[in-house]
């Protein structure tokens, strides 16, 4: 295996070989693409070392090389001009293809498909780095799980992904011509590389000054392999290249994942279970930079043994908040919750009331912001139920005989009108009765209107299989399921967790539902 530094700094010579047999090399510049690689000092196959002013010249073709004429010199620069622009013009298309990737997934795929065109590989692994150091999961190209699974085997010492990700001494490079015969390989990879049908090796470092290590790739040939010059430049130029936006990708995933741990935070960790009442939720945010709101449910015991249930939705344009912002909107939504929490506590028999006092509130304290919100008074032992919405979707009811809406007045959000006001709706569920609470992020994916999605929520409710209706928790399930084979173009699960769909594009809203079966 050649493991190659970069250039050192120091005045000593650097050291060749070693006891691990690897060998020191400095990282040459650009190859001239019309230089043959197959000779150590770049010679051409047959031509001798020359030296000395003229040596390997013609007398009678100054200038040119020995034997050739001025016309096969020029012939021969046009060659290597286009060489060379063909190369420029390759890493060109990786590096916007790069450029285009969305999300840390499709950049870390981008970087094995690219390297892998770029060294004429044919298979490829990388990971990333973890915070605390280390390698993350690895993911392949070409590569099963399986697969994946016993490279992750390999012990620290002989990883070669654990070399590319030092902090310190950390190679430019590394080559192996055969993995499974390679002295300087540890014996668990060399038996893994016989096992998998790996023979030639790549690997290079995905680093920035700023950041230090990122991530490290490594190329597999199916036999006895190694890139020639070009290739090896071209790769490493393309890592380059990767390295900042990759380092930005990683970023955004650290902050999307911050922001995820704190919504969710702000949210139930359980829901109770009061006798009587089974209750189940669901909760699909959309992607950080889409979002341009944040959902809540709740489900809240009060003092005298009944239930406050609550879905709703904050959106606006306060400090921190509009699309792309879901931390700011996400902690306004955790101060409106705890809001509501307390004042169904002190008036939670009365719907109308709370969301009225949530409305003074918001305008008060977030008068940039607005909010749809459902809020429904349970008692279980009579399956009696007092309910009001504030710009929201109507609830299901989800009987034995299908699924109907419970129709509440019509209403503003809060935050818009001086003052808010709608009265309640009182009805008694049946036994076995199920109430499902929802925002409009699930309706939206159940068809291209809004009315539309109601209504499609609504029959896949109805035609649930029996088992499924009787369990709130399987019905949520069935509900996030069924939305995305209705999202318009979407190609199923995908659309539900907010990725990109030909139908219907990115999803902006939060998929949220409340599930109440009475028993």
């Amino acid at each position: 295996m050649t493991e190659s530094h970069p250039p050192s700094t120091s005045s000593e010579p650097a050291e060749a070989g070693g006891t691990s047999g690897l060998s020191v090399l400095d990282p040459p510049g650009f190859p001239d693409p019309a230089v043959p690689t197959g000779q150590p000092d770049g010679r051409a196959p047959g031509e001798l070392p020359g030296g000395g002013e003229g040596a390997g010249r013609s007398a009678g073709a100054p200038g040119a090389p020995d034997g050739a004429s001025p016309a096969a010199s020029a012939g021969g620069v046009q060659d290597r001009l286009a060489g060379r622009l063909s190369d420029f013009t390759s890493l060109h298309e990786h590096t916007e293809r790069l450029a285009r990737a969305r999300g840390l997934s499709a950049t870390l795929d981008a970087v094995l498909a690219s390297g892998t065109a770029l060294l004429g590989a044919d298979r490829a692994l990388l990971v990333t780095a973890l915070p605390g150091g280390g390698p993350s999961q690895p993911i392949g190209l070409g590569l099963d799980r399986a697969s994946l699974g016993s490279l992750e085997t390999v012990p620290p010492d002989q990883s070669l992904l654990a070399r590319l990700l030092r902090a310190h001494d950390r190679p430019a490079e590394l080559q192996s011509h055969d993995l499974t015969g390679d002295p300087a390989i540890g014996a668990r990879l060399r038996e893994l590389a016989g096992h998998l049908g790996l023979g030639g090796c790549y690997g290079l470092p995905l680093a920035t000054e700023e950041d230090g290590p990122l991530a490290a790739a490594l190329w597999f040939w199916d036999g006895p392999a190694v890139p020639t010059e070009r290739q090896r430049e071209l790769a490493r130029r393309y890592s380059e290249v990767a390295a900042p936006l990759l380092a930005k990708q990683l970023d955004a995933e650290r902050v999307r994942r911050t922001t995820e741990a704190l919504r969710r935070g702000l949210l139930p960790d359980h829901l109770p279970q009061p006798a009587g009442l089974r209750l189940a939720a669901r909760l699909v945010p959309a992607g950080l930079d889409r979002s341009c709101g944040s959902d809540w449910y709740d489900a809240i015991p009060l003092p005298d043994g009944t239930v406050g249930l609550t879905v709703g939705s904050v959106s606006g344009d306060g400090p921190g908040a509009g699309p792309a912002s879901a931390p700011g909107a996400a902690a306004a939504m955790g101060r409106v919750r705890a809001a509501l929490r307390a004042y169904a506590v002190l008036e939670g028999e009365d719907p109308v009331s709370v969301l009225g006092d949530l409305e003074l509130l918001l305008k008060t304290t977030e008068p940039a912001r607005t909010a749809t919100a459902v809020y429904a008074w349970v008692e279980p032992e009579g399956r009696r139920i007092t309910l009001a919405g504030a710009g929201h979707c109507p609830p299901v009811l989800v009987t034995r005989y299908g699924a109907e809406f419970v129709e509440t007045s019509l209403s503003a959000p809060l935050g818009v009108l001086s003052c808010w006001e709608a009265p309640g709706v009182e009805f008694t569920a049946e036994r076995g009765d199920t109430l499902v609470l929802y925002t409009e992020g699930l309706a939206h994916r159940f068809g291209p209107t809004l009315h539309a999605g109601q209504a499609n929520l609504r029959r896949a409710a109805a035609d649930a299989p029996r088992d499924v209706r009787i369990d709130p928790d399987r019905l949520c399930a069935h509900l996030v399921a069924v939305a995305a084979e209705h999202d318009a173009g979407g190609p199923g699960p995908a659309a539900v967790l907010g990725r990109d769909t030909p139908g219907t594009g990115p999803a902006t809203d939060d998929l949220t539902l409340l599930a109440a079966r009475f028993e």
